[in-house]
């Protein structure tokens, strides 16, 4: 089966060399940063990419030099207020992860720049995470005001362990490239100039090896992943949650304001 790409509009695609597919977030001048439209895509190339006969490994990245800065402001307001959209969204985030997890083809992430929130979310959950040393990884959901769901809870404490995950997760405390290789969050940490090039030549190097060996190998590993849906569930729905309470408007403006949130203390839950 032929599998048509001209429906995506927020995700460039391209195809570098035999059997590669390179997914490119695009949102310039705003970091790659997921619109609705780029959401909705990033939930559903996988499952064509799982079709491709063409396709033995994808490349994900983003646009000029940046990953991706997470979801884009205003969707999340539209999140916040509209139950369509949120619905839609909370499928969307569920299938960013578990359809990237289910995709039978290995995924290299190549992460320049900053990387946040859904774009991260499909990076975190990649079979090979390529970074440059100067790649800021912060999983900013409590900064936000929500809970930290996407896909910190199925894939951090398995990368770097409960201890590094717990201080990462709820402080938003940013993790460099050299730290994300140190504590195991990343496969490779290279040169910030050479992060695509060596995520290419991985790429290169997974499509000349037996196909089926890689992918039921891929499939058995992440035999781990799909042992922690509950938890991934579970987070996911609290986040979710979160956009109908009362601290995301102020997380949301602080954010548009690039300053600190301040919260209002409340009892806990």
């Amino acid at each position: 089966m032929k599998v048509d790409y001209e429906s995506y509009k927020s995700l460039k695609i391209m195809r570098p060399a035999p059997r590669i597919l390179e997914v490119v977030m695009s949102n310039p001048g705003k970091l790659n940063a997921l619109d609705r439209r780029g959401h909705g895509e990033l939930a559903e190339i996988w499952r064509d990419v799982d079709a491709d006969p063409d396709v033995s490994c994808v490349l994900l990245r983003g646009e000029g030099g940046n990953f991706s800065a997470g979801g884009d402001l205003s969707l999340l307001e539209e999140m916040a207020s509209d139950w369509d959209v949120r619905t839609r969204a909370w499928r969307e985030a569920r299938d960013i992860v578990y359809n990237l997890i289910n995709c039978s083809k290995p995924v290299v992430a190549a992460i320049e720049g900053p990387a946040v929130g859904a774009g991260l979310s499909a990076a975190m959950v990649s079979d090979v995470i390529v970074v440059g040393r100067t790649t800021r990884i912060i999983d900013g959901h409590t900064r936000l005001g929500i809970a930290a769901g996407d896909h910190s809870a199925i894939v951090w404490p398995l990368l770097c362990g409960m201890a590094k995950a717990k201080y990462h997760l709820l402080l938003c405390e940013t993790v460099t490239g050299e730290e994300a290789e140190r504590i195991g969050l990343a496969s490779l940490c290279v040169d910030d100039d050479k992060v695509i090039e060596v995520a290419r030549s991985v790429c290169e190097r997974l499509v000349r090896l037996s196909p089926t060996a890689v992918r039921w190998t891929k499939y058995a590993l992440n035999n781990w992943l799909r042992a922690a849906g509950p938890a991934f569930d579970a987070s996911l729905a609290l986040e979710f949650m979160g956009f109908t309470g009362p601290d995301v408007g102020e997380g949301v403006t602080a954010l548009r304001e690039k300053r600190r949130p301040s919260f209002k203390p409340q009892s806990p839950y």
